[in-house]
């Protein structure tokens, strides 16, 4: 299968793929795609973010399950589009999260590349190991499945 490179000038593609929006969009694009196998998806954290207001007053932390959400967001963008491809538009929903270890602290003024690799595919579930990476460190990591479904 052909690769597929969503970037920066291809925004309207990303929100054509993912059904999420702001404050819920975890990534802001996708710099590389080997069509289901490998994808890097990035999000640009800046003190703005509206789960900063709490999270924590004075020490503002992302918090870990919003870097998993990046994760899958970046792997649902990668099945969506296999699928897109293959001419349906199913939907892409989380199933498991499994060995996920936070490493370090992301806060505000860091970007975090999400680093997506397929583990296996079969039928209609995906499974992808996923790394968080700001500026080369490892912040996060976890597995997670995913169930692609034509019904809402």
């Amino acid at each position: 299968m052909e690769n597929a490179v969503l970037d920066s000038a291809e925004i309207g593609d990303l929100l054509k793929l993912l059904p999420h929006r702001y404050p819920f969009l975890m990534i802001d694009r996708i710099v590389e795609m080997r069509a289901d196998e490998f994808g890097i998806g990035i999000k640009n954290v800046t003190i703005n973010e509206p789960y900063f207001l709490g999270h924590f007053p004075g020490n503002p932390v992302m918090p870990g399950v919003l870097q998993i959400e990046g994760m899958a967001q970046t792997g649902g963008a990668m099945c969506l589009n296999t699928r897109k491809m293959q001419g349906s538009e199913p939907k892409v929903f989380l199933m498991t999260i499994d060995k996920a270890r936070f490493r370090r602290p992301v806060v505000p003024g860091d970007t975090v590349h999400y680093h997506m690799t397929k583990i296996r595919h079969r039928f209609e579930v995906w499974k992808f190991r996923g790394e968080a990476m700001v500026g080369g460190n490892l912040v996060a990591e976890a597995e997670i499945s995913a169930m692609m479904s034509e019904q809402s």
